[in-house]
């Protein structure tokens, strides 16, 4: 594993029995799963590789209200008093801190963006501050060059990926919950047209109900049921450097590139929205409902290579439940580093931040980011099977707004007031055009 990534304990013996099953172990699946379990309900968490392995781990660790679109911002805001609200209720530790993000810029049209961005927010109780050139200069010194503005929003924080799923997986085994790693679910039975139980490689979880939070893997295991969820990834790359550079900022973006600070004290590099588009039968099922997406992002994009092929997430295959699925031929996502993009990153970040020349490159991968029509995850009960919720479709949001979407699910699956207004999320939307309706930021 190139990206660093802590070990989390297996449950020995699956259960016969569950009230809840939940597929996925990334940070939304380890979060709906801790939520079910503080609320009496009898768990179990299987995952095909390890907790965290994908790209809950090969993410910035960015947790942000700042520049979130309208209709996620509201998750955003809950996620971080949840964020903090974990540590002090599990004891266990994600790395999250509300250290401030920091953005500059030099754009007259992106500055005034995060300008009406901030008049936005003000009407919601969002905190954000415009900063001008003087006090952007002078907040971003390490730069060593003026700068026209930028916003720091001094309420969001980061956490790390490396130590959050798995810390959240520790805590469901406290409350009672189970955890399976190397245990691929393949599917589904159905009892009277509701969902009566969750078939793993290693036997039949009896359960009403369950949640699919798979992550890039979510769509060719909805089409095994006959769910149509349009979901097409991009594979990101990114590196981490050495300690070694003094006084830069712990969260810092600016249009070249990216910085922030790791727990280790070294730093994590990377080029917002730059990735490689790897062609799939399912990217081309799903073309022309990811149009609009693509009209308004293809600057960022650049034609991929073979390695979706290779991984096979987004095959249009039907599996049957007694045999091996693509998920065990690949129990991790790991797909090969753009070895340009890396060395681009490096030379930006070093121009950018002369500090950095006093650190070493310490390791570069990559992961795939699944992303949904308007760039909004899919959560809510699918109507066709009672008892199966949807939770994918983060488009490279879900780690921030984690612990939200947990709850939100833990909401949808007991009945209870749900932490924020669930339509904006619910996947009967991809039903029609996404035209007008992609996420701004």
């Amino acid at each position: 594993m190139p990206a660093p990534l802590k070990l989390v304990d297996t449950t020995p013996t699956l259960p016969a029995t569950a009230d809840a099953v939940v597929i996925g172990g990334g940070i939304v699946g380890v979060f709906s799963a801790y939520y079910l379990a503080r609320r009496g309900l009898k768990v179990a968490l299987v995952e095909k590789g390890r907790i965290g392995a994908e790209q809950s781990s090969r993410n910035w660790g960015w947790c942000r209200q700042q520049n979130r679109d309208a209709r996620e911002l509201p998750m955003a805001t809950k996620s971080l008093d949840l964020w903090e609200r974990f540590a002090e209720e599990s004891g266990e530790d994600t790395g999250f801190r509300r250290c401030g993000l920091f953005y500059l810029s030099d754009s007259e049209e992106e500055l005034a963006g995060w300008a009406r961005w901030r008049d936005f927010a003000h009407t919601v109780g969002v905190t954000t501050h415009m900063l001008d050139s003087v006090a952007a200069s002078e907040r971003g010194r390490a730069t060593g060059k003026p700068w026209k503005g930028g916003v720091f929003s001094p309420s969001d924080g980061t956490a790390d990926p490396a130590s959050a799923a798995p810390a959240v997986a520790r805590a469901i085994l406290k409350l009672g919950g189970t955890v399976h790693q190397s245990c691929a679910a393949r599917g589904i039975e159905l009892k009277g047209g509701r969902l009566s139980g969750v078939v793993t490689e290693h036997g039949t979880i009896c359960t009403n109900t369950a949640v699919l939070a798979g992550g890039a893997w979510a769509s060719s295991f909805c089409r095994q049921l006959g769910i149509h969820f349009p979901q097409a990834s991009v594979r990101s790359s990114i590196l981490s450097v050495s300690p070694g550079a003094a006084n830069l900022p712990d969260a810092l973006h600016t249009a070249a590139v990216s910085v922030t600070r790791r727990a280790d004290g070294g730093y994590t590099l990377a080029i917002s929205g730059r990735g490689r588009v790897d062609p799939t039968p399912q990217q081309l099922r799903f073309a022309p409902q990811f149009l609009p997406m693509f009209l308004r992002r293809w600057r960022s994009l650049a034609p991929g290579g073979l390695e979706g092929i290779r991984s096979d997430h987004e095959g249009l295959g039907r599996w049957q439940l007694d045999q091996p699925t693509p998920m065990e031929r690949m129990r991790t996502l790991d797909p090969a580093v753009d070895r340009r993009t890396i060395r681009l990153t490096h030379a930006r970040a070093l121009e950018l931040l002369p500090p950095l020349k006093n650190t070493h490159v310490t390791a570069a991968w990559a992961g795939y980011i699944d992303s949904t029509p308007d760039g909004v995850p899919g959560i809510g009960e699918i109507s066709s099977i009672p008892g199966f919720i949807l939770a994918a479709g983060f488009s490279g949001h879900g780690f921030g707004i984690g612990p939200g979407a947990g709850h939100l699910i833990a909401d949808i699956v007991t009945g209870g007031e749900p932490i924020v207004d669930p339509r904006p999320y619910h996947p009967d939307r991809f039903r029609k055009s996404a035209w007008g309706k992609v996420a701004d930021f």
